[in-house]
Formats: C-alpha cells, structure tokens, sequence
C-alpha cells in the first residue's frame, strides 16, 4: 500500500483506461475500493453495441465482474452503484436488463443500493450506458 494509504490499479482483466485515471482505489483501513465508471468496451478497448443498452448492460456488468474478481471480491460486496443513461426512455430497458440480470449476480436476493441518473452523453457516443461501484474489498 501506498503511504498514503491508497493504490491506484488498473486491474488485468480491466479494458485500457481512455484518459488521467485509474479504474479502481483501494484505501486502508476498512478495505473499500473505489471502482470507475465501465462503459461498454471489450479487453482491447474495442466498443461492444454501440447505441443498444441490452448489449451494453451485459459487458459493463462483465468489465465490473471481472474487476472486482481481480479485487478479490464478488458482486454481493458491492456497497454501491451509480448509473448513467443517456436518454430517459431507456430505463424501461435498462429495468428489464437489470431484472433478468441482477439475480444472476445478486444470488441472495439482495441488491446494492443504486443512483440512477440521465445524463447529456457519456465519453463517446456510442455509450449509453455507465456504472460505477463501490466495493468492500476481503482484507
């Protein structure tokens, strides 16, 4: 750990960072990491469906699952997400993919609490979705 207590990682199975920042922190005492938002990029930075919020539900839920697997963790330490869509009329959509998929994540029944907000655009956009978590990282 750093002397300042807190780590900058770019963990492995995390796509490369696209500008000034790290994709998780990881800070003493207590063991929280701090996880950037994930856009819907594959391992090479490739965009993975561009403009469809279905497509783009399942890699960002990938990228922060295997981010947070390389923390040592698993999704039921999640403490936190905050989501941003680009457009209003997709939280029908982005409801239903989380529907389908946060029992498969969340076997327990159990979910994380979520800020959901809509905003102009992401980096690109090709983006309409991203998430970031908070994650009580095995100490």
């Amino acid at each position: 750990m750093a002397k300042s207590g807190v780590t900058y990682l770019n963990p492995p199975s995390a796509p490369p960072p696209a500008g000034m920042y790290s994709h998780v922190a990881r800070m003493t005492p207590g063991e929280v990491a701090f996880i950037a938002g994930q856009v819907s990029v594959d391992g090479k930075g490739n965009v993975v469906g561009a403009g469809d919020l279905a497509a783009q539900v399942e890699q960002v839920f990938a990228n922060l699952g295997g981010i947070i697997k390389d923390l040592g963790a698993d999704f039921e330490q999640v403490v936190q997400f905050t989501t941003y869509l680009t457009s209003a009329e997709s939280i029908p959509t982005w409801m239903s993919a989380r529907s389908a998929l946060f029992p498969k994540l969340f076997p327990g029944g159990k979910f994380p609490p979520n800020t959901l907000l809509v905003i102009d655009r992401l980096v690109k956009p090709e983006f309409v979705l991203e998430v970031e978590a908070i994650v009580r990282v095995p100490g």
